[in-house]
C-alpha cells in the first residue's frame, strides 16, 4: 500500500489514525499548495482531486478519510479504533457523520470562502456571501456538541475512536482559522486537552508544520 497525503486536516486524520494504529506505509506527498492534486497524474488515482488517497497492493485507489481509516482498521492487527461489535462500530459511525454535516464542511467551505479564497476561488465553487453563516453553523454545533461531552472521556464514552481523531483534527485546525472550541464550553475544551496529550498527536503534524 501507499498513501498519497499533504498538508491539511483531513490527510491529518490519516496520519493520527497511523500513528494511533502504530502503522508504517509508505507515504508520497501531495503539493497541494503548488495544485499538483489538480494535475491529470494524480486525477488518474483520485477523480475527486482531493488528499488523501490509499493506492492499494493491486493499484486501486480508496479515498475518503473515514473510508481509507475504516479499511486499514479491518486489514491490519491489533484493537479496532471503529469499534468491536456493530453496536460500537454503529455509534463511531454516527459521529463521524454527525462531524461531517455540522463541523467539517461548513468550517472547510467558510475558510475556502473567506480566509483562503485566494487559493481556492480558481479551484472550487466558493460561496464568500455565505462565509459568516457557514462561520455561525460551526459554533452552534460547538454548543450543540458541549452538553453531549458532560460525563464523557471521549466521543463514545471510555472509548478513543475514529471519531476522537476525525473532530480533533479539525477543532485544531479551526483553531487556527478562527472557528476552534469557544473558551467557554468546558466539556470539549477538556475533552481537547485529553486529546492533545496523545502522541499520536505530534506524530501526525505535518512536516511543513514542524
Amino acid at each position: 500500500m501507499k498513501l498519497y497525503t499533504s498538508l491539511g486536516p483531513n490527510p491529518r486524520v490519516v496520519a493520527m489514525f497511523i500513528a494511533e494504529r502504530g502503522l508504517d506505509l509508505p507515504v508520497q506527498e501531495v503539493d497541494i499548495m503548488a495544485g499538483e492534486n489538480l494535475g491529470d497524474d494524480f486525477r488518474k488515482l483520485n477523480p475527486s482531486a482531493q488528499s488523501p488517497c490509499l493506492q492499494l497492493d493491486d493499484g486501486s485507489v480508496i479515498a475518503e478519510v473515514t473510508v481509507i481509516c475504516g479499511y486499514l482498521d479491518e486489514v491490519t492487527d491489533g484493537p479496532s479504533l471503529i469499534g468491536a461489535t456493530p453496536e460500537e462500530r454503529a455509534e463511531t459511525r454516527m459521529w463521524n457523520r454527525r462531524f461531517d454535516t455540522r463541523i467539517l464542511e461548513p468550517m472547510t467551505l467558510a475558510f475556502r470562502s473567506a480566509e483562503a479564497i485566494g487559493l481556492f476561488k480558481d479551484r472550487y465553487r466558493v460561496i464568500p456571501h455565505a462565509a459568516d453563516d457557514l462561520k455561525a453553523t460551526v459554533q452552534d454545533s460547538w454548543a450543540w456538541l458541549e452538553p453531549q461531552m458532560a460525563g464523557k472521556t471521549f466521543v463514545c464514552g471510555d472509548r478513543f475512536t475514529l471519531a476522537d481523531i476525525q473532530l480533533f483534527a479539525f477543532a485544531d485546525f479551526g483553531a487556527l482559522i478562527g472557528q476552534g472550541i469557544p473558551e467557554s464550553l468546558p466539556h470539549l475544551q477538556a475533552w481537547f486537552k485529553r486529546v492533545t496529550e496523545r502522541p499520536s498527536v505530534a506524530a501526525s503534524v505535518h512536516p511543513s508544520e514542524s
